[in-house]
């Protein structure tokens, strides 16, 4: 996405009138990729192009565009459109005033100087506009090597990783997920640095894939993409790419995204494959013994100590501020005694991802090596593993 005009911008006044709540539900959709706070002004509008229907009749379509640069959304509503042409809306304040707008119809009708009047029964309201001219470039969704993937995985997948992402800036190839695709399988994964989640879905029929495809999807998308999925009853989304975009099409709305580049790390690597010492706890349960020794922990580190001996679990922490606090939980265990120490925000992130239900596995090495936890009752045809590096403690 360049901040170039479009050099085929649509001409002529528009003036349309639509309805006030198809016209929210895209807005909505649309709203979240609007840059807050940026200093390219166009940045902070919408792009409103009215088409005609193929039969000129004034049965035509909406199209809202909505970019910061690196993330765009397209998408579209019916529209009565007596004129087609384009204009750009500050998009904060045309949500926040539509919202409060009763149901009906919406008339929007492009005036001199950008101007946009907009009226719903007895409201006439005006709102300066920019030159649609200014509006962005946003890429067409390809029209050929595309792949359709399960929007039900496809969500689990992100919900299961994204909160791994890294947050440091600096460390650009982890400021996303990657997405590895094969013919009968997909999995996701994220990491930043110190700890790393990995969910895999069996028994895909993903055509037109040989061998792998690995796609790094930026953390912004991710969540775009969750987003998007939560309001939509679409089975598949389709994705592709060329060189410098993603593209997310979802029903009739598509999501690009600037590509992130450089080389994620070697995940494979790290993935541990001789923590024979575990231990099967309701997830439930270390949850609510982690929240409540956590308050006693360290606030800059978060540490808390685990400690598993003859059949429970001994979750503790100290401070010299807040004071200790110790949570035992009775489960079987008869492997030699170990102790090891973990952020306790990454170990509720975890549980949080899955809900807090069923049962959890703790497996270990040692006290210097990473742990790893997994559903003890998943599916299977989906492996989740996370694995979490030790603290000193």
């Amino acid at each position: 996405m360049t901040p170039e005009a479009t050099s085929a911008a649509p001409t002529g006044n528009l003036e349309i009138t639509v309805s006030r709540a198809e016209l929210l539900r895209e807005l909505t959709a649309a709203q979240s990729v609007v840059e807050r706070k940026t200093t390219i002004p166009i940045l902070s509008n919408f792009l409103f192009e009215a088409s005609v229907a193929d039969d000129g009749s004034a049965d035509g379509r909406l199209t809202i565009t909505a970019t910061d640069l690196d993330l765009s959304l397209r998408t579209s509503c019916a529209a009565k459109v007596k004129k087609a042409g384009a204009c750009t809306i500050p998009a904060r304040k045309l949500y926040d005033y539509i919202k409060l707008l009763p149901e009906g119809d919406i008339s929007i009708k492009l005036q001199d100087n950008h101007w946009v009047q907009i009226r719903a029964g007895r409201s006439n309201t005006k709102m300066v506009g920019m030159a649609r001219a200014n509006f962005p470039q946003v890429p067409e969704f390809p029209t050929v090597g595309s792949f359709k993937i399960a929007a039900p995985a496809l969500r689990n997948m992100i919900s299961k990783t994204i909160f791994a992402i890294s947050n440091e800036e600096s460390r650009y190839t982890l400021n996303g997920a990657l997405l590895v695709l094969k013919a009968e399988s997909m999995a996701m994964v994220a990491t930043d640095g110190h700890r790393l989640a990995h969910i895999e879905k069996l028994g895909e029929n993903l055509s037109g894939i040989s061998g792998e495809k690995k796609t790094l999807i930026p953390r912004k998308a991710l969540a775009e993409i969750s987003t998007l999925l939560s309001g939509s009853d679409a089975e598949t989304i389709e994705f592709a790419d060329d060189d410098q975009t993603l593209y997310f099409k979802i029903g009739g709305r598509v999501l690009t995204s600037r590509k992130l580049t450089g080389q994620f790390p070697n995940y494979e690597a790290v993935l541990p494959r001789d923590n024979t010492k575990f231990v099967i706890v309701r997830s439930e349960d270390l949850m609510h013994s982690i929240q409540r020794v956590a308050q006693f922990a360290d606030e800059r580190s978060g540490a808390i100590k685990l400690r598993l001996e003859q059949n429970e679990l001994k979750i503790s922490a100290q401070s010299t501020d807040a004071g200790e606090s110790e949570d035992i939980i009775e489960t079987p265990y008869s492997y030699d005694a170990i102790v090891v120490g973990f952020n306790s925000s990454y170990l509720i992130d975890y549980l949080r991802a899955t809900g807090e239900t069923g049962e959890v596995r703790l497996e270990f090495k040692d006290a210097q090596s990473a742990g790893q936890m997994r559903p003890e009752d998943g599916a299977d045809d989906v492996k989740y593993r996370y694995i979490l590096m030790p603290m000193r403690i």
